[in-house]
């Protein structure tokens, strides 16, 4: 399948922001059409991942990309909503829009604006994200709703303390080399580990180490068909992409291991004709260090319920065998939910073009996977990136 070509990208730093949703969405589209060497003329469809669930009273957030340029009137601008996953529904809708010969080029925006609402007020937004007949009122927000998956994985494989410390701390560690991240320091595993007035309990077992900050922040991408693609751009492609939804209700699977997660996985893996352990790196939906962990597992790379090996052992780490969220992740870098899923792609290419920021960059990296997930599992894109020659 002829997939389209990464050719050019954006993104803010994620954190508290002065700029407006309309400004974060002006200031990456500009910046990612010059960034591939295009006139704004020559987009010629434009989708934009937004969660909002109340975060903006801006519902049609769509059409503020063509604020950013005149030439962008008259273009058809769309916005996806998939919860947490709203950015990668965005990069798939532009994928398919392309392999559907409808288009050559494709801006696909993804963000965010929720530091103005303090964190009762935010996580009541993001509870939407969850099935509301019977899982709305769990007290902490989605804090709770991961909570309870933490207790359940504990109870099912004991407590995972330790292992989800570790993780925030490896994450922690990483995210001091992006510029782009919200929380560039390294609190280290024994602060990450311990319940302490500034390390409180949250929910079940996660302490707030264990979750990812509320966030400002914006990321665009430029899709180009492979036809299009000029000799002198990035050679950056998607080699496939896989979407996967699994039940709503959390009541109706089993919450120690992300079903829907580990199917997208295998269908992408499939599609790409790869093994795991081709990968140079990947970079994760870990909303909750919880989440990470049980991705482990969701990936192949451990058995269920060994996800805690995988970073005891060193395998996702800087100069592991696959590391993971070389970024910070969501944990560090941030966690602006519409922008997320259009962030990891853009720094999965930045990856694999050679273009990471010092630190970050993996030695001749050549594939990369991308896992953003969309509520309690319910929701899961996988894509698989390669350089190209």
């Amino acid at each position: 399948m002829n997939y389209p070509y990464v050719t050019g990208w954006a993104h803010t730093r994620f954190g508290k922001l002065d700029d407006t949703l309309e400004g974060l969405i002006c200031q990456v589209a500009n910046a990612a059409v010059t960034d591939a060497g295009l006139e704004h003329r020559e987009i010629d469809a434009i989708y934009v991942g937004h969660f909002n669930s109340g975060m903006s009273a801006q519902r049609c957030s769509g059409a503020l990309v063509l604020e950013a340029n005149e030439a962008f009137r008259f273009k058809p601008a769309t916005r996806l909503e998939n919860a947490c996953a709203s950015g990668s529904a965005a990069m798939h809708a532009g994928i398919n829009h392309i392999l559907a010969g409808r288009g050559r080029n494709i801006l696909v925006v993804g963000v965010e604006k929720m530091t103005h609402l303090n964190s009762g007020q935010a996580g009541e937004c993001l509870l939407g994200a969850c099935y509301q007949a019977e899982e709305s009122a769990t007290k902490g927000g989605f804090a709770g709703i991961f909570g309870k998956i933490a207790q359940t994985y504990a109870d099912r494989y004991g407590d995972q303390s330790e292992g989800l410390a570790m993780i925030a701390a490896k994450n922690h560690r990483n995210g001091m080399h992006n510029p782009y991240a919200q929380l560039r320091k390294d609190l280290g595993f024994e602060f990450c580990n311990m319940i302490s007035e500034k390390n409180p309990q949250v929910a079940g077992p996660l302490r707030r180490t264990d979750c990812s900050p509320v966030s400002d922040g914006a990321a665009a991408v430029v899709l180009t068909a492979s036809d299009a693609v000029s000799a002198e751009r990035r050679k950056v492609r998607f080699r496939s992409i896989a979407h996967v939804n699994d039940y709503f209700p959390m009541s109706r699977r089993d919450m120690s291991q992300l079903a829907g997660a580990r199917e997208a996985w295998r269908h992408a893996l499939m599609s790409a004709g790869i093994d795991l352990l081709d990968l140079d790196l990947a970079e994760v939906h870990d909303c909750f260090t919880q989440a990470e962990l049980m991705i482990y597992e969701a990936m192949g790379l451990t058995e269920p319920g060994e996800g805690t090996r995988a970073i005891r052992e060193g395998w996702v780490e800087r100069d592991g065998k696959l590391p993971v969220n070389l970024s910070g992740g969501l944990k560090a870098k941030g966690h602006p939910v519409g922008a997320t899923g259009v962030s990891m792609h853009v720094l999965a290419a930045m990856q694999l073009a050679g273009e990471a920021p010092e630190g970050m960059q993996v030695a001749e990296a050549r594939l990369a996977g991308v896992f953003n997930m969309g509520g309690a599992g319910v929701v899961n894109y996988v894509s698989v990136l390669e350089r190209a020659e």
